[in-house]
């Protein structure tokens, strides 16, 4: 049986995964009877609430007698350390671009580090069936792309299909609207090579991705470069410089069939391979037999660009909800994440009780919280800041991102106002059709931080936003940032509806009546800029006097409830968001109030 590994790259939201179920129905991956979950892939809960994919998965179909590898890759920037790994797995690349939105700031992203590897893409438009589509401007938007990145004549020369993913059809024909799959899977068989690599020459495995089973421990899944393995033969991790890691035996091979692992006894050079049997060996290393020294080349990955602190909690209500508290717990968990996300860098505080979590982006730390918070941690969480880095001259940089902005002509005005305000630099704007405009900013990442709920607001829920790490460049002075001040709670207990329906008027209130409070606890927003410590516990005073009228029945306004995404981006930074199972509360760093205000005369007098 012939063999062809494949990767399908694409932005967020252009339909990666729900094509691949179809593969999966059509290749009769599936019985004809059997139930099978809405994007079979995103097998994770968080990836099935958010509708996104979050971990690179491999898989397999099989079409006539040939055996097709498939990578499903996240679209997310954030999570683009596992798609530039997966990419040396492959030997082809399905590049997925929507028939409407065409070619977005993450296709450009994932795009390019496949052309830089050589691979030969298959462009499929999905999405054919949109009432919105515009087919041909979308092809010519990614010839023009694959120009930008210096694309060689034998990548322009690509095939392209038609398809909607969610009906189960592709065609070479841009006008088709029914039909099946068959055209893709013959596309794959004659535009993808065959691995073509040495059978015979000593065996080489580059680990690409890792994960734990309860079982088997450290799973490395990944290609096997060059020759052969048989369960229980003697095996070397190395690292990049080719020192030993650790030697083992391979307890256990697997092939991907479908959705399953699936045991085998041996592997060949091209085969995607899980391997079970090393506790030491991690992403990059090269799995070799014995003796050998000469370590495969991993792809470079991108490095951080943001850090937060992952503190202790410790609000008064700490260890109420959740059962790990503990620094040691956190530290191990976080180590945990560190071997399988090569992505993120941990370094301890010197007082042991917080963490510095370094990287890609919020959405990929936002992840990582929700997590911790569903094991059943409680954490105290800073506001993000940037990893700034000194270029040659011994000057500041900081991180930089294209921001690509499709809004209603309406809004594009307010738009490019508030990303002037954040020190963003347009670049392009250009209408997109149908009463659109699609504006490009050059702006550091540091602006960035807190804007995408402000953005929703200004554009009334309707613009769409992506950002992409684009460079490092010089420093562009302060960024103004949050403009009111907020309600502080003075005192430890319940809130009474008496007290919130008196500082309704100072501001927007974050809680609602019989919610704990402790000192310290932002319990809202002040309407003005500064901070304001108030009595969410204070009840009517109760005299013998019969008041003249009947008192009025109390209605408060619904308290405004955040994400734990919109608690990140909205505190500042002598401010944490209190992460538990149950509950995200937003706290003063310093509780105590005369803490507060010497820490205040401080920082004004430095």
């Amino acid at each position: 049986m012939s063999l062809r590994n494949i990767a399908i790259i694409a932005h967020v939201d252009h339909g990666k995964t729900t094509l691949v179920d179809e593969l999966f129905k059509q290749s009769g991956t599936f019985r004809e009877n059997q139930r099978v979950e809405e994007r079979a892939m995103d097998s994770n809960d968080l990836e099935k609430e958010r509708g996104i994919t979050i971990l690179a998965k491999c898989t397999s179909v099989e079409f006539e007698d040939t055996r097709i590898n498939i990578v499903d890759t996240p679209g997310h920037a954030d999570f683009g350390a596992e798609v530039e790994r997966i990419l040396s797995m492959v030997d082809g690349v399905i590049l997925l671009v929507d028939s409407s939105e065409g070619a977005m700031p993450q296709t450009k992203f994932v795009t390019g580090k496949a052309l830089a590897l050589g691979l030969k893409p298959i462009v499929v438009v999905n999405k054919i069936d949109r009432p919105d589509q515009r087919i041909q401007e979308v092809l010519d938007e990614v010839f023009d792309l694959f120009v930008s990145l210096d694309a060689t004549d034998e990548q322009l020369d690509f095939p392209v299909l038609f398809a909607s993913g969610r009906n189960g059809y592709a065609s070479d024909d841009a006008d088709a609207r029914e039909g099946t799959l068959t055209p893709m899977f013959e596309t794959i068989v004659s535009h993808v090579p065959e691995p073509g690599l040495d059978e015979n020459a000593p065996f080489a495995f580059l680990a690409t991705l890792l994960d734990r089973d309860n079982f088997m421990g450290r799973v490395l899944t990944g290609r096997v470069q060059s020759g052969k393995i048989k369960v229980n033969d003697p095996i070397h991790a190395i690292d990049m410089d080719g020192n030993l890691v650790e030697a083992g035996r391979a307890t256990k091979l697997m092939s991907f069939d479908g959705l399953d692992r699936v045991p085998v006894e041996e592997a060949k050079a091209g085969d995607i391979i899980a391997l079970a049997g090393l506790t030491k060996a991690t992403v990059a290393n090269t799995i070799t037999e014995p003796g050998l020294t000469d370590a495969i080349q991993a792809q470079r990955i991108d490095p951080p660009t943001l850090s937060m602190r992952f503190a202790v909690n410790d609000s008064p209500m700490a260890g109420r909800e959740g059962d790990k508290v503990t620094s040691r717990m956190i530290r191990d968990r976080l180590a945990r994440e560190a071997e399988t996300n090569v992505a993120i860098r941990i370094t301890e505080s010197d007082d042991k009780d917080s963490f510095e979590v370094a990287g890609r982006g919020e959405l990929q730390l936002g992840v990582l919280i929700e997590t911790m918070r569903r094991e059943g941690f409680e954490l105290g969480i800073s506001r993000p800041r940037v990893l700034y880095m000194e270029d040659e001259a011994g000057k500041r940089t900081e991180p930089y991102e294209t921001v690509i902005i499709d809004v209603d002509d309406e809004f594009s005005g307010t738009v490019v106002e508030k990303m002037a305000l954040r020190k963003g630099e347009m670049t392009d704007m250009r209408p997109s059709g149908g009463g659109k405009t699609r504006i490009t900013f050059s702006a550091p990442s540091r602006g960035m931080i807190g804007y995408h709920g402000e953005f929703l607001s200004d554009t009334r829920g309707t613009g769409i936003m992506n950002r992409l790490f684009e460079k490092y460049g010089p420093y562009k002075g302060a960024v103004g940032g949050r403009q009111n001040g907020v309600l502080i709670s003075k005192g430890t207990g319940e809130a009474v509806s008496y007290a919130l329906n008196m500082l309704e008027e100072r501001g927007i209130l974050f809680i609602g009546p019989n919610a704990p409070v402790y000192d310290g606890m932002v319990i809202g927003e002040n309407a003005k800029p500064e901070d304001l410590e108030v009595n969410a516990m204070k009840s009517k005073q109760l005299t013998n006097f019969r008041s003249t009228g009947k008192d009025d029945a109390i209605r408060l306004t619904p308290p405004k409830v955040m994400t734990l995404e919109q608690a990140i981006a909205y505190i500042d930074d002598d401010e944490m968001v209190e992460v538990t199972p149950k509950s995200i509360r937003l706290r003063k760093t310093l509780l105590d109030t005369h803490e507060r205000k010497k820490a205040s005369r401080k920082k004004e007098a430095a």
